[in-house]
C-alpha cells in the first residue's frame, strides 16, 4: 500500500506546493508510481505541472463533493510515473458545501482507499489554512511533511499546527506521524537564515531533514513554464536539493523516518519554545557542504554553505542561488 503524505503549513509562502511538484517529479523519475493531489483551490500544484484547469472536466472537487471515483479525475501531466488528481476553482466552494456533509472529514480517505495499492507514493499538497480541506488531507495522510521557511516569522503559527495535528490524531487518524520538517528557502547571505536553521534544528533535533532549500531564482521560474525544476534547470542548486530531499523521504518509512517518535504533541510543544527564540546564542552545529554546480537555462549566481544534518549523514543540496534576489 503507497504512503500518504500531506505537505502542510497553514503560513502561505513557504514552499508546499513547490515542495510537492518538485517531490512528486523527481520520485517519478526514481520509478516511484507517484500521485499528486492538489487539494489547494488556488491550484498551483495543477498549474505547476502544465495542466489546464479551464479545460478540466472534474477535478477533486468532484471526488469529496460528488462522488466522483478518484480514476476518473486523475490526468498525466506528461512524465512516466506521474499523475495528478487536479483542483480547479469549484474547490472554492467545498469548504462550504462539506459543513453538514455526513463524514466530511473523511471524504479525501474515502476517495483514496481504492487506489492506494496503485501507487508507491500519494502527495498531498494542501492550501495555506487548517480548515477541511486541510483536515480531509491530515485524515488520509499517513505522515505529514511541514516546510519552514527560513525567516523571522518560520515558527509562526506552528504551535496551532501542533495542536491540530494531535486532535486530529485523537479523533479521526491515530496513526498520523509528522515524517518532518524541511527548511526551505535558505539565504547563506543572511545571518538570519542560518539563525532560523540553528533554532528549528535545535527544538526539533531529530525531525528536521538534512537538506535545506536554498532561496532560487529558478524554483521561481520553474512554474510559470509548467516544468519541476527537474526538467527546468536540472543541475541548479534547487533541483539538486529537492533531488536529495526525495531521497531522503524514500528512504524513510513510515516506522524509521523522522516522525517516527509517538508524539505529535511535540511539534505545539517545541514550536512553544522556539518562538522568539531564533537569535540566542547556541552550540554551532553547522558544516559546509560544497555548492551545486549551476547550469540549465541560465546561469544560477552565488552559492553558501547550509546547516548540518540533524540525524547524521551528509547534508545536500545547500546553495543560494541568484545574487539579484
Amino acid at each position: 500500500m503507497g504512503r500518504v503524505i500531506a505537505i502542510t503549513n497553514q503560513k502561505g509562502g513557504v514552499g508546499k506546493t513547490t515542495t510537492a511538484v518538485n517531490l512528486a517529479a523527481y520520485a517519478a523519475a526514481a520509478g516511484r508510481q507517484v500521485l499528486l493531489v492538489d487539494m489547494d483551490p488556488q491550484g498551483n500544484a495543477t498549474a505547476g505541472l502544465a495542466v489546464d484547469r479551464m479545460s478540466l472536466s472534474a477535478s477533486i472537487y468532484d471526488c469529496l463533493c460528488g462522488g466522483a471515483a478518484i480514476e476518473s479525475v486523475t490526468v498525466a501531466p506528461g512524465q512516466d510515473g506521474l499523475r495528478v488528481a487536479p483542483s480547479t476553482l469549484d474547490l472554492a466552494g467545498a469548504e462550504v458545501e462539506l459543513v453538514p456533509a455526513l463524514a466530511r472529514e473523511m471524504r479525501l480517505r474515502t476517495a483514496l482507499a481504492p487506489v492506494r495499492d496503485h501507487y508507491d507514493l500519494v502527495l498531498v499538497d494542501t492550501p495555506p489554512s487548517l480548515g477541511l480541506l486541510t483536515v480531509n488531507s491530515l485524515t488520509a495522510a499517513d505522515e505529514v511533511l511541514i516546510p519552514i521557511q527560513c525567516e523571522f516569522y518560520a515558527l509562526e503559527g506552528l504551535n496551532q499546527l501542533g495542536k491540530t495535528l494531535s486532535l486530529i490524531r485523537a479523533q479521526l487518524n491515530p496513526g498520523l506521524r509528522v515524517l518532518g520538517v524541511v527548511l526551505t528557502m535558505y539565504d547563506s547571505r543572511t545571518r538570519l537564515s542560518q539563525q532560523v536553521v540553528e533554532a528549528v534544528r535545535r527544538e526539533f533535533p531529530e525531525r528536521v531533514f538534512e537538506t535545506v532549500i536554498p532561496r532560487s531564482v529558478r524554483l521561481a521560474e520553474a512554474p510559470s513554464y509548467g516544468e519541476p525544476i527537474l526538467r527546468y534547470a536540472p543541475g541548479s542548486p534547487g533541483a539538486v536539493a529537492y533531488a536529495e530531499l526525495t531521497r531522503e523521504v524514500l528512504e524513510s518509512g513510515t516506522e524509521t523516518g523522522a516522525g517516527s517518535a509517538d508524539t505529535v504533541g511535540d511539534v505545539a510543544r517545541a514550536a512553544g519554545t522556539a518562538e522568539g527564540d531564533g537569535g540566542s546564542d547556541r552550540d554551532d552545529r553547522r558544516q559546509s557542504v560544497p555548492a551545486a554546480p549551476a547550469e540549465g537555462r541560465a546561469e544560477d549566481g552565488g552559492a553558501g554553505g547550509l546547516g548540518a544534518p540533524a540525524r547524521g549523514g551528509a547534508a545536500a543540496g545547500g546553495a543560494s542561488e541568484g545574487r539579484g534576489i
